[in-house]
């Protein structure tokens, strides 16, 4: 059954909540092929994971598995697997209308602790032009209905001999969305770099997103994150790819790797 379009924001607002979990209907907007967007299903198993406790530290890295396809009406829960003096594990599902579960993850929440170590080798690209100051590229037909829900600035455009991709990309409706449920969400809005390897499309699926957040409050200006991906190998119909994200005024955000199914 089609749902008419909404916002990221209201999906969350119009969840059914309770203890350890929630329930909503995610809109057609929200899907790629038959399946909902990766990003949008791990920030549901955030959002139910964050729900158990309101003292939770900040969270600090995400180990996330595509099982299998999500769209409709979909329920996230959320089980505390070890709660200790400065760090917490939480266990997530979500699952979809057949009961089946979709995706799976564990979270990992800590704080600040005193350390002696400073050291970062996160830094963005050199000389990167202002989103502001770029036009929106343009979303061609048939591409995934998902990416209309976001804005995105090309800012390498070249690289294809190496399958790298480097974009500005933001929410069209951020409302109703947190910093961390916003970052989690967007983090996985560029396509997999793999597909810059190729002439022709071929259908890419995600199967597992490993994402460690470099900070305990993200933050950016107008809602702009740098998202970059980089195809490291690709062979025998899989890909390994890094992942990283800063924010508007080039402060590391998060890093990541996913590994990615190719077909065809």
């Amino acid at each position: 059954m089609s749902v008419a379009a909404t916002s990221f924001g209201e999906v969350l607002a119009h969840a059914e909540r309770r203890d350890g979990g929630l329930s909503t209907t995610l809109p057609d907007n929200w899907l790629q092929g038959r399946t909902a967007y990766g990003g949008v299903s791990a920030a549901l198993a955030l959002t139910a994971a964050r729900g158990l406790a309101d003292d939770l530290p900040a969270l600090r890295s995400a180990q996330i598995a595509f099982v299998g396809p999500l769209s409709g009406k979909v329920d996230a829960s959320a089980t505390l697997l070890r709660r200790g003096r400065s760090a917490s594990f939480i266990d997530a599902q979500v699952a979809g209308e057949d009961g089946g579960v979709a995706l799976r993850a564990t979270f990992l929440f800590a704080a600040d602790r005193a350390s002696a170590m400073d050291h970062q080798d996160a830094a963005p690209p050199a000389d990167l032009p202002d989103p502001a100051d770029m036009p929106e590229m343009p979303k061609p037909p048939g591409i995934p209905a998902f990416f209309h829900n976001f804005e995105h600035r090309m800012v390498k455009p070249d690289g294809r001999s190496r399958g790298d991709l480097l974009m500005w990309v933001r929410f069209r409706q951020p409302e109703g969305l947190d910093p961390i449920t916003e970052l989690i969400a967007i983090a996985d809005a560029l396509p997999p770099a793999a597909i810059r390897l190729t002439r022709e499309p071929k259908p890419v699926s995600s199967m597992t997103w490993l994402i460690n957040v470099l900070t305990a409050a993200p933050a950016t200006r107008d809602h702009w994150w740098l998202l970059r991906s980089t195809a490291e190998h690709a062979r025998d119909g899989f890909s390994s790819q890094s992942m990283a994200i800063w924010n508007r005024d080039g402060e590391p955000i998060a890093r990541g790797m996913q590994s990615v199914a190719l077909f065809g």
